[in-house]
């Protein structure tokens, strides 16, 4: 059997597929969230993706959807039944996961930092700040134990770039890769320069305000998300890039959702 995990972000949605047992990613896949798709569309998206990775429907077991978009949330609860009669969860709050959210609106609390909070606590058991570099970056401070203490939410990577195409003329949209100078000498490299390395400089100034307000000047910092792997190499503050690490917590939550296993440590 097979575990079906869908991350909803706001510009991209990630699918990966676990097997029962195993915390290792055996097969993912990304498609834009805000392209408008029927539930007839997307039903044959998600077959496609089960085909390529060799996995009839009928042996999706369990299907965990983290969303932060509410639209996409309801497609998906209509559609997703029409692929595999296998138990749906929509994670949508910390209820019946070995995680707490000490923080002044627990149910604001998106289900990707949700997420993230479940599987630093039970991959690394300490305390831990996960940057999650999607369209937002997020700063979650999750103390050793699985209490999510909250954090910052800041412009994604690519905001600079959308702002500027939308202020200027001129500036052209260049694709987000590390440049090898921070001296640009045609438009294209200068515009490079300024979004990636303001991006790099503004994480490593972040991270260490949360240290020092938090007092753990040692805690790990872990890279997650659709740029952690581009960014990491240049920040001097990320310690561990986990790409999947979202995924995992939600086939961790599945895990405890359906029972398979209790208490605070995973078996």
């Amino acid at each position: 059997m097979t575990h079906l995990v869908v991350d909803v972000g706001n510009t991209e949605t990630v699918v990966g597929i676990f097997r029962p047992g195993s915390l290792e990613v055996s097969g993912h896949w990304r498609y834009t969230t805000a392209l408008p798709r029927t539930s007839d569309e997307l039903l044959l998206l998600y077959r496609t993706f089960l085909r390529e990775a060799g996995v009839g429907a009928e042996a999706i077991a369990r299907v965990v959807v983290g969303s932060v978009s509410p639209v996409q949330t309801d497609l998906l609860r209509r559609t997703l039944p029409g692929l595999s009669p296998a138990r749906l969860h929509i994670l949508g709050g910390a209820e019946g996961l070995p995680i707490r959210l000490d923080v002044e609106e627990p149910g604001t609390v998106g289900a990707d930092r949700i997420a993230n909070t479940l599987a630093a606590s039970q991959l690394y058991d300490q305390d831990t700040i996960v940057v999650d570099l999607g369209t937002a970056i997020t700063y979650d401070c999750i103390a050793a134990g699985g209490v999510f203490l909250g954090g910052v939410i800041a412009p994604g990577i690519l905001a600079g770039q959308e702002w500027l195409a939308l202020r200027t003329a001129k500036l052209p949209r260049v694709e987000l890769v590390p440049p090898n100078t921070v001296i640009g000498r045609r438009t294209e490299t200068c515009l490079q320069s300024g979004l990636f390395f303001s991006a790099v400089d503004a994480l490593d100034g972040i991270v260490g305000r949360i240290k020092a307000e938090w007092g753990r000047p040692e805690v790990q910092v872990v890279a997650t998300g659709g740029h952690a792997t581009v960014v990491a190499g240049h920040s001097r503050t990320i310690q561990r890039v986990d790409p999947y690490l979202t995924l995992v917590g939600l086939e961790l939550a599945g895990r405890y959702l359906d029972g398979e296993v209790t208490g605070r440590r995973r078996s």
